[in-house]
Formats: C-alpha cells, structure tokens, sequence
C-alpha cells in the first residue's frame, strides 16, 4: 500500500524542536484609561470594528461557535481554532512577547480557541502566560470565552494511574489552570491496548475536575468505535480533513452522526498550499516556484502528490479561486468554509504564526457568507479528481502508524 511518508519521518516531525527557536525578552504593553474611567485598559482593535469587550451578538455567536458534547460533557468552542503546532519550530524564530501579544489580539478579535500539545515546544507555556494577561487585563466575556485545548502524546509504557496523572498535571502547571479545557489522546500502537487503560485514567481525572472533556486526536474510525463501546465519554477526534483529504467523510462521519461525536479537523488549509500564493505556480521545476520552507508545506506536498499531484491541485486551486471572487474572500478562508459545512465537522484549525504574521481578517471572514449548492458541488467534483486517500492512505490517522 502507498503512503505519504513513514511513521518515522512523522514522528520526527512532531518532535519538540530546540529551545534555541524561543527568545525570552522583558514584558511590555502599553495601557490606556478605559472610556469609562475605570482605570488602565489596554487598547485594542478587533478586525471586526469592535473594541475589547465588546459582546458578540447572538445571531453572530450562533454561526461563530459550537457546542461539543457527550452525556453530561461539553465544551463551547470557536469554530475556527488557531492552531499552535507552528511555536514548536520550523517556521521561525518564536518571541514570548511578541507571540502571546498575538494570541491577545486573536481573543480580542473573537477568535478564542487555542489548541496546543504537550510536545509542540513551548505552545504550553505560552498558553499560561497568554492567560493570565487575559485574567489581568481583559473583561470577564473575553476570559469565559478563551478555550485552551492540548493533546497528550504518551510514551508506549505501562499506562498507570499515577504516570497518567502526572503527564496530565505537567500540562496544568504550564497552562497555568486547574482544570484543562480538553485533553486530547494520541496513541502510536493499536496492537497496545494500553490507550484504553490511559483513557480510562483521563475519565478518571475528568471526574476529579482536572480535565473537562476528554477527546482523540488521529484515531481510526474502528479504534473510536471500540472507545465509545468501553464507556469513555470522548467528544472529538482531531483529524486531517481537507477538499484534498476527504477521508474522514467517509468511514468516520458515519459513526460520528451515530454516536454524536464530533470532528476536529487540522490540515484544512494545507499548510498554506490551498491559498493564492500557490495558484499558477510550478513545483516541478526548482525554484520556480514559492519555496516550500515549513514542515507544514512539506508534509501537505506529499499529500497532494499522493492525491493526484501538482497539474491537479492547480485544477483545484483555480476552481477555489474561482469561488472566492464570487464571494470576496480569499481561496483558505472558501478551503475551511467548505470543511466546516460537513455535518460531522465542529471546528477547523487554521495555523498561526504567532508574532511572525497573521490572518484574522480570512479566519473571521470564515464566518461571513456561506457557499451555495453551485459552490458545493463544483469543489466536491474538483475534489473527486484525485486519488481516494482512504485507499491510498487507509483510515484517518494511519498515515503515523504505517512504514
């Protein structure tokens, strides 16, 4: 069977990079007196004209969030989440300062959920010193709004009870919370059964009021369907999922309207691949084109070549670009409004470069039109080109279990 790449190369990948990638530097905001007079607030502009604290309409709540649920769990998020892998190397050179000032501005301008792991360098860290800034210096909507969200990525030993606690209260302590937000579960082995002994301790910890959702992260659909099955109230599996990889649509969808568990998808916009940078380019020559200088350029690369290759992307490109003037908005923003219109789809992530650049003003735009059925259908025939990735590829997440 074909692959993308070996489980080893993708383990490298998601290895924690050097600390020589975070500069520490003295903290520094200015502040002014708040209209109301009440003392010293910071000032900040949201991209959608509105100033910090501002509540956010109902009608506009409704399209912008969604609840995550399972029996008595759940956990209201943003639709769109900013994604944290790219503080762990890679993409540049991450400043604290300058990358929780990022983070502020994206929970100023409505875009609150962060998610993170334990082994995406200091993602974590950062996340605690992002919040408490919050708990300082934001009103109380802004604070009951932000959601933290990070994975657990275990060593293949003995998942006991205390190993398990104590994993989980290293991410506490550098996210500077109680209780986490959502645990996220990786697992490397299915031939171990040791995941159901680690999510049994995590429930565990989540009736104790350490962890308030428990969730999956790259599990198959036969794997969470035997997780449900021993009563462990997971409510999502993060997930690869865009117009190029449509796994998830179908094995997984299927159980995920049975069961009521939801999808969060990462990858959506391919590491910038599935934007104008790349529309018209050619990658088969060198350097013809934009360089492909992240690890999430590289790794979405070899996806598109496992799907069709580069002449078919660019079919599809021009047929996103095509919808996107029709609307006014960019190819990612049309790229994650069409993975977010699937039915088992709560949220996506879109990457953020934190103090290095930023999209608020697309990932907003998400929010603000919705694509037809003209729209729909002609991305799902561009889409259909390619190659079925669940039979190049298998089941969501095998793509880091198969040499």
């Amino acid at each position: 069977m074909a692959t993308v790449s070996s489980t080893v190369s993708l383990q490298q990948s998601l290895a924690i990079k050097p600390a020589s990638n975070f500069i520490y530097r003295s903290n520094s905001f200015r502040t002014r007196p708040s209209r109301s007079g009440g003392g010293l607030r910071r000032a900040v502009r949201c991209e959608v004209g509105t100033e910090v604290g501002v509540v956010v309409a109902p009608a506009e709540k409704e399209k912008r969030v969604t609840t995550l649920k399972n029996g008595n769990d759940s956990l209201e998020i943003c639709r769109v989440l900013n994604g944290m892998w790219q503080t762990s190397g890679g993409w540049g050179r991450i400043d604290r300062d300058d990358a929780v000032e990022g983070m502020l501005n994206y929970a100023d301008a409505g875009l609150t959920t962060f998610d993170m792991a334990d082994h995406y360098g200091p993602a974590e860290d950062l996340y605690g010193i992002f919040i408490n800034r919050v708990r300082r210096e934001r009103p109380p909507e802004i604070l009951e709004n932000v959601r933290g969200l990070t994975k657990w990525v275990p060593p293949p030993v003995k998942m006991t009870s205390s190993f398990v606690r104590e994993s989980i209260n290293v991410s506490r302590r550098r996210m500077d919370v109680s209780c986490l937000d959502m645990l996220q579960f990786h697992w490397w082995d299915y031939s171990n059964s040791g995941y159901l002994d680690a999510l049994k301790h995590l429930t565990d910890l989540k009736e104790e009021g350490k962890i308030k959702t428990v969730a999956l992260t790259n599990f198959d659909t036969e794997r969470l369907q035997k997780i449900l099955e021993n009563g462990i109230p997971v409510v999502s599996n993060q997930v690869q999922h865009s117009v190029v990889d449509i796994r998830p649509q179908q094995r997984m969808a299927e159980l995920c309207q049975l069961t009521g568990v939801k999808l969060i998808t990462y990858g959506t916009v391919m590491g910038g691949l599935l934007s104008e940078k790349f529309l018209d380019t050619n990658l088969t020559i060198p350097f013809a084109g934009p360089p492909l200088n992240t690890p999430s350029l590289q790794k979405y690369k070899r996806m598109v070549e496992a799907w069709g290759g580069w002449s078919l992307f660019q079919n599809l490109l021009r047929t996103l670009k095509q919808i996107a003037s029709k609307h006014g908005v960019s190819i990612p923003t049309v790229a994650v409004r069409y993975i977010l219109h699937q039915p088992a789809v709560a949220g996506s992530m879109i990457g953020v470069r934190l103090g290095l650049s930023e999209h608020i003003k697309d990932s907003n735009a998400i929010f603000s039109f919705v694509l037809d059925e003209e729209d729909l259908s002609s991305i799902h025939e561009a889409s259909k080109k390619g190659k079925d990735l669940l039979k190049v590829i298998g089941d969501c997440g095998d793509e880091y279990r198969r040499a």
